[in-house]
């Protein structure tokens, strides 16, 4: 499975986003020259987003994009799903006709991986990833839980 620009984009355009969240709307200028992502680009992206109710527009001087909602409500597969990302590794998008119009030996395998995927992206928060960035931007080593594929916690520094 590869995650393509476009997730990727998004997703770094929102942290952006979110980072200055409180001060009044973001143009999408501000956002394209800080990530280096291209303009046109970035509008595609946010009329997604918008559309999926994870931004608001506001027109006019002194308008741009602000956070539709509570961040910590926003997880990374919301912002992916919103611009239309395919979050699969099967080879027939999920559809079980992956070989001679049925299911291949390997089918179950993608689709437990699709899923835990899935799952981990739904528990990581635009909040999350904010607060880590901000963490690593003024130079405090904070110490978060974590829990790795197994369910267990285990203590890792958030900025090394």
């Amino acid at each position: 499975m590869r995650l393509t620009t476009k997730g990727r984009f998004a997703v770094t355009a929102m942290v952006d986003l979110a980072m200055r969240h409180g001060g009044g709307p973001v143009t999408l200028a501000e956002i394209s020259g800080r990530q280096k992502i291209s303009l046109s680009y970035l509008e595609q992206l946010f009329g997604k987003l918008r559309r999926n109710g994870l931004v608001d527009s506001v027109r006019g001087p002194g308008g741009g994009y602000c956070l539709a909602g509570d961040m910590a409500r926003v997880s990374v597969a919301d912002i992916i799903v919103a611009v239309d990302e395919p979050i699969d590794a099967t080879q027939c998008g999920g559809k079980e006709n992956c070989h001679d119009d049925h299911k291949c030996i390997t089918h179950d395998l993608w689709a437990n991986l699709n899923q835990h995927i899935i799952d981990y992206l739904q528990a990581v928060t635009l909040k999350q990833l904010v607060d880590k960035q901000k963490a690593k931007q003024s130079g405090v080593a904070q110490v978060h839980d974590m829990r790795d594929n197994t369910g267990k916690r285990e203590r890792t520094p958030a900025a090394v």
